[in-house]
């Protein structure tokens, strides 16, 4: 369609002035940029610019760049296409009032560029550190969105087998003999072997409980996006039971995949046994290796019905057995002198390597920063 040609012409247009100011994007950027734009509104900013941060942003350092070339971009004066941007995000700003603009500000040019950048910079910011409990429908929706698009990067593991490389400390014997007598006996150089890597398989047990509610679909959609972005991730849920929900989360479309995990658990919202489900865990799927050497989550507000010696027990094994043991709490909020307060998080701490909140975007983020650390 020749609206679509149109568009397509900006988002080039976009890579190069992002290309002027130094940031190396390239060709294939550009092709993934439009790919992610596909199934998108490209007449919302807030799509145009998580999408190309998402795709196009390889440094940290980088995205102050980014912000100032989107913001000089997508809103100067005098473009159809920028007017067109703007009447879009003003009219969604003032619909589904995701953005609240203070009545006290007398620059109203301001004002209009605030509006239409949504959900960037600052006020990405503030949904962040928002919780999902005091989130409205639509912020959760942008939420969700902006979460589909975290980039998970498991650790990895040096492994005791080895494959050929440009350095290392180990001589490739069987390759310089070759190469020996293939040059009639005379070496001609070094050759060496490092040990491979491999990603530690990452574990996501996740509560789905009532006492969870307002935090088990969120949750979960972070699950999905782990499961999209990673290779050897298992997601479980459990309220009074365990239900392994994996193959639920293959699904394409996140709706779909959600839906189809939240129809395989039977105790979706209902009782909490943590000890009891942990329990199940190690001995059906812990001990076969499932995480051995791997990196177990496990998000629960620690409202446990069962018998603390169970979960105690359940604890201990799964410590042993894992390389290591992350909490997500949502009762930990933004509290750096959180100390658990329920019979069953005290049962786990003394086994729990890292205690995080889960409450918010952020801190789901923080999880996904620090996963590369723990190796």
């Amino acid at each position: 369609m020749p609206e679509h040609a149109r568009f397509v012409g900006v988002l080039v247009d976009f890579a190069s002035e992002l290309r002027i100011a130094g940031l190396a994007v390239g060709s294939g950027d550009v092709l993934t940029y439009c790919a992610a734009m596909t199934p998108l509104d490209p007449t919302d900013l807030l799509d145009l610019y998580w999408a190309g941060r998402a795709t196009l942003v390889t440094r940290r350092e980088n995205i102050p760049i980014y912000d100032e070339v989107f913001r000089r971009f997508f809103l100067a004066a005098g473009d159809p296409v920028t007017e067109l941007l703007m009447i879009k995000a003003l009219v969604t700003a003032e619909t589904q009032s995701v953005l609240q603009v203070p009545a006290t500000d007398p620059d109203g040019d301001a004002r209009q560029e605030e509006a239409a950048l949504g959900l960037m910079a600052s006020d990405a910011e503030t949904l962040r550190h928002k919780s999902f409990t005091s989130c409205t429908p639509e912020e959760l929706a942008a939420l969700r969105r902006i979460m589909a698009r975290i980039r998970l990067t498991p650790p990895r593991r040096r492994t005791r087998r080895t494959a050929a490389a440009r350095s290392g400390r180990a001589p490739d014997l069987r390759r310089m003999v070759r190469e020996s007598l293939r040059m009639q006996g005379e070496p001609a150089e070094m050759l060496w072997r490092r040990r491979k890597a491999r990603l530690r398989p990452l574990i996501l047990i996740l509560d789905v409980s009532g006492s969870m509610a307002d935090y088990s679909r969120h949750l979960l959609q972070f699950a999905y996006s782990a499961k999209r972005a990673a290779a050897r991730v298992e997601v479980f849920c459990f309220g009074t039971r365990l239900t392994r929900v994996t193959r639920a989360l293959d699904h394409r479309r996140p709706d779909a995949a959600l839906e189809l995990a939240a129809k395989a658990v039977f105790d979706w919202e209902g009782g909490t046994r943590i000890g009891a489900s942990l329990d199940a865990f190690v001995k059906d799927w812990g001990r076969r290796g499932l995480c051995r050497g791997g990196i177990v989550v496990i998000c629960s507000d620690g409202l446990d019905r069962g018998d603390p010696a169970v979960l105690a027990t359940a604890m201990e094994r799964l410590s042993r057995l894992s390389h290591r043991v992350v909490w997500m709490n949502p009762h930990k909020g933004d509290n750096a002198n959180f100390r658990p307060s329920t019979l069953g998080m005290m049962v786990a701490a003394p086994h729990v390597d890292l205690l995080l909140s889960g409450h918010d975007l952020s801190s789901l983020e923080e999880l996904a920063s620090l996963l590369p650390k723990m190796s």
